[in-house]
């Protein structure tokens, strides 16, 4: 593969990574707007984003078969033409119960993105490469919380947060061009693969019941169900406890974003080093310790503006180092499955992200404990679950027909 090809399958495969977390991301400066033109609460409209993440998760489950039935491409364009229509709608909302179901339809169609690009990886670039591959993916996927933020908070206060779903609509069309004409399709449809629910599942849990992909799938997905959460409650504690503006806070969420994805290309730089199987639990047990001082100091009413800040960007350099990781050994075990098992990978990861964003969105207080409660959580648990699933783990797979052994 030339570098030239390979530069430009990063960016196609990153705008495909980079659409839902950008569908997130811009309109989360609006929030106050928008529970004020619909006549509701910031809560109320946090649950927009709880069913953008339920939709994402539910829609992995049913694009993941698809994927290894119809090939790529297809279902991919598919779920792009559904993004595009959801987002359409949007701009004609008047309640926030229809601003809820709308979101969940566009997570439907985004997910299609997700799942894809997941799968492609594992299609197009040896499996040694994967890890270095999703590091360089988070860099594109960085564009997403640097700019949408900051350039939402600017179209909003200009155009009004209508202007946002606007925006989203070209986007998701602007990407299914692309992807129609330049996309390679990278998997042979098989029209062998059943797509009734008894062989699907059983596809499902032959992935599930593999101690590499439980283990990585399932700690990486809870300690990324802190994100999520942090997500979820940052608006109301920049915007509604530290009274900072849409724009201020758009330019603190792009600085946070800084440390995610700063980290994750010297992640790239960790890889040639050290494996994946050795920078997880060294990540993991630093998050954990962060987390944990975040949550007495907050508990002790230690916190303001700047440490806040300081205490959400270590905690997210640290899942810059995961991600990248976990995702790279859970799908390692699968050449033939990849479709199904990204899928599962991606449902777990929305899934305890969206029960970790609900979780904030119930805590309608002027205190930032809820959202950082769970960020600990998550942390802590990530860790014991990989402490416990390494135990069942012999040999992980880390490229071929290779193997390397397990640290503990």
């Amino acid at each position: 593969m030339t570098t030239k090809r390979y530069v430009f399958l990063i960016l196609i495969l990153g705008s495909l990574s980079a659409l839902g977390p950008f569908s997130i991301d811009m309109y989360l400066p609006g929030f106050l707007a928008i529970a004020k033109d619909l006549h509701t609460t910031v809560a109320s409209v946090s649950l927009s984003l709880s069913s953008f993440f339920i939709g994402i998760s539910a829609g992995q489950l049913l694009y993941g078969p698809l994927l290894d039935r119809f090939g790529r491409k297809k279902p991919l364009c598919l779920g792009l033409i559904l993004y595009v229509v959801a987002s359409a709608g949007c701009l004609f909302i008047h309640s926030v119960d229809t601003l809820i179901a709308l979101r969940f339809v566009q997570a439907i169609g985004s997910c299609a993105a997700a799942v894809a690009a997941v799968a492609m990886v594992r299609d197009l670039f040896p499996i040694e490469d994967n890890a270095k591959v999703f590091s360089l993916l988070l860099l594109v996927l960085g564009a997403s919380p640097m700019i949408a933020p900051t350039v939402g908070g600017y179209v909003i206060a200009a155009y009004g947060w209508q202007a946002v779903f606007l925006i989203l609509m070209v986007l998701g069309t602007l990407i299914l061009l692309a992807t129609f004409f330049w996309l390679p399709e990278s998997y042979q449809p098989d029209p062998s693969y059943s797509l009734k629910p008894k062989p699907i599942l059983t596809r499902f849990w032959s992935v599930l019941r593999e101690p590499q992909f439980y283990t990585y799938a399932l700690a990486g997905a809870v300690t990324f169900s802190g994100l999520f959460a942090y997500v979820a409650g940052s608006a109301q504690v920049f915007m509604g406890i530290y009274k900072v503006s849409g724009q201020g806070y758009g330019w603190i969420f792009a600085f946070l974003s800084v440390g995610f994805i700063g980290s994750s290309q010297l992640n790239s730089i960790a890889l040639r080093y050290y494996r994946s199987e050795q920078i997880v639990p060294v990540a993991l047990l630093s998050q954990s310790i962060i987390g944990l001082i975040f949550l007495i100091s907050a508990l002790l009413g230690l916190l303001g503006l700047f440490s806040t800040i300081a205490f959400l960007f270590a905690f997210l350099c640290c899942l810059g180092f995961t991600n990248p990781n976990t995702s790279a050994l859970s799908l390692a075990p699968f050449a033939n499955n990849a479709g199904s098992a990204s899928a599962l990978m991606g449902a777990l990861q929305m899934g305890i992200g969206a029960l970790a964003s609900v979780a904030v969105s119930l805590f309608d207080v002027q205190s930032a404990v809820p959202m950082i409660s769970i960020m600990a959580v998550a942390a802590t648990g990530a860790l014991l679950i990989l402490l416990i699933g390494r135990r069942k783990i012999v040999r992980p797979v880390v490229e071929d027909g290779q193997t390397a052994p397990v640290f503990h």
